[in-house]
């Protein structure tokens, strides 16, 4: 991956003048560079981070492996697309092994999940099964520590 892509997906709060220090690029080099991937679509967003356990006692997050049966001419575009025009569907994997698409999830509570499970994902044609996992507890997220609690014991070797 390009340094300037790595150093983004690091922190994408870097200014311009910052990244040209960091890659030995002109500011003036670094915001094409910027641009040109955000108009070809490398660059799709930008997001912060967010410890959910802090920001909402209530955010749930699961995954959801689904069984499908491939459309003629479509494969699992079709499908995955109408998955991911769903609201709290926050991402959409073909996968390889014993499913076929990994969907994540967020929401409220269990009901609001077990209904969207029930009545929108599960009675779509050509979805054959669901597995429903809950998170419990984030440790890392896209490469940043979760886990803010200090175990003040310290380790214990015996």
């Amino acid at each position: 991956m390009d340094q300037l892509l790595t150093l983004l997906k690091e922190n994408a709060r870097l200014s311009t003048s910052e990244l040209a220090t960091m890659t030995g690029m002109t500011e003036a080099a670094v915001a094409a560079k910027i641009a040109a991937y955000e108009n070809n679509g490398t660059i799709r967003g930008y997001q912060a981070i967010i410890n959910e356990e802090l920001a909402d006692k209530n955010a749930l997050t699961c995954f959801i492996e689904v069984k499908v049966t491939p459309k003629a001419k479509q494969g699992f575009d079709e499908l995955a697309n109408t998955i991911m025009g769903f609201d709290g569907v926050e991402s959409v994997y073909l996968m390889s092994g014993s499913f076929d698409l990994a969907v994540t999830l967020s929401g409220t509570d269990y009901k609001e999940i077990a209904l969207f499970v029930a009545r929108r994902l599960s009675t779509l044609d050509g979805v054959v099964s669901t597995s429903t996992h809950f998170v419990l507890k984030r440790y890392k997220d896209r490469g940043v520590c979760m886990d803010t609690e200090i175990d003040e014991r310290g380790l214990v070797a015996p």
